[in-house]
C-alpha cells in the first residue's frame, strides 16, 4: 500500500464527519481517505517492484488531493474487488480508468470526467480484419466487467460463445501473443501502450467508427457527496492551473 502525503481531511468515509475548531487546532491526526485501483492498466495504473503504484491515473489523483487538502492511501485491491471494497465501506473511492456509464451511475457516484476514452481493437499485423463486425466467429478477449466486453456482447450477444473474458488486460493480450485469441478489446490508452512495447510488425490497432467516447470519473459510494465534492474541487483546481495539461502530456503527449 502506498502512501501519498498531503493535507488531512476530516472523516471523509464514514462515521462521525464532526471536528471542532479546538481539534483542528490542536493537530489531532485527521482520517484518511481508502483509495483502490486495479494496478494492471498501464500508462493508467501499474505496480513496480517495489511495490509503489504509479501511472496517470495516480498523478492525477495526486494532483488532485495536493489541490484539495485531502490525505489517502491507495491500495491494489483489483477490478471486482474495488466495487465489493466501496459497496462494503472498506475503501471510500476508486481510481482505475472507471468509464462513467448509466448502469454504475445508479449504484455509484462519480466525479467530473477526468479522461476521454475510446475502445479500439488490438489485431496481429497480418490480420485483415477491419472492424469490430469482422471479427464475428473469432476468438475475442476483453477484460470481464469492462466497457470492452460491453461493446462485444452488443454487436454479438451476451452468450456469444468465443468471447473470452479475463481477470485484467494483461492476460488477454498475452493470449493473443500465444495464438490462443484473434483480438483483444479495450480501452485506447492501454492498447496503444501495449503496441508500442509489442512492436508495429507483430500487432496492430484499429478503430471501430460505431465505438462512442466515454469518460473516466473517479468512483465513490453513492451518497457520499463530501468526499466527492472534495474531489471535484481538486479535479477542477489542477485543470485551471495547468497541472492535469502537464499530466496529461507526460503520458500521451500534446492534449
Amino acid at each position: 500500500m502506498l502512501l501519498i502525503g498531503a493535507l488531512s481531511f476530516t472523516a471523509l468515509g464514514c462515521g462521525n464527519n464532526e471536528a471542532t475548531d479546538t481539534d483542528k487546532s490542536k493537530g489531532e491526526q485527521m482520517e484518511t481517505i481508502k483509495i483502490g485501483t486495479d494496478a494492471a492498466y498501464p500508462p493508467f495504473e501499474k505496480q513496480e517492484g517495489n511495490g509503489d503504484i504509479t501511472g496517470f491515473d495516480i498523478e492525477v489523483l495526486d494532483a488532485i488531493a495536493k489541490a484539495s487538502g485531502l490525505e489517502y492511501t491507495i491500495e491494489n485491491t483489483g477490478w471486482d474487488p474495488l466495487f465489493y471494497g466501496i459497496d462494503n465501506g472498506k475503501i471510500d473511492a476508486g481510481i482505475s480508468a472507471i468509464t462513467i456509464t448509466d448502469e454504475r451511475k445508479e449504484k455509484y457516484d462519480f466525479t467530473e470526467p477526468y479522461f476521454e476514452a475510446k475502445q479500439v481493437i488490438l489485431l496481429p499485423k497480418d490480420s485483415t480484419v477491419t472492424s469490430l463486425k469482422g471479427l464475428e466467429g473469432k476468438n475475442i478477449g476483453v477484460q470481464s466487467a469492462t466497457t470492452g466486453e460491453v461493446v462485444v456482447q452488443q454487436a454479438f450477444g451476451k452468450t456469444y460463445e468465443n468471447l473470452k473474458g479475463y481477470d485484467d488486460t494483461p492476460s488477454a493480450i498475452e493470449d493473443l501473443k500465444l495464438g490462443r485469441l484473434d483480438a483483444v478489446v479495450a480501452d485506447n490508452g492501454v492498447l496503444l501502450e501495449y503496441a508500442k512495447k509489442l512492436g508495429s510488425d507483430k500487432f496492430k490497432v484499429i478503430e471501430d467508427a460505431s465505438f462512442e467516447p466515454e469518460y473516466y470519473g473517479i468512483i465513490t459510494k453513492k451518497g457520499n457527496t463530501q468526499l466527492l465534492d472534495k474531489l471535484n474541487e481538486g479535479l477542477k483546481k489542477i485543470k485551471e492551473d495547468g497541472t492535469y495539461d502537464k499530466i496529461y502530456a507526460k503520458y500521451f503527449g500534446a492534449e
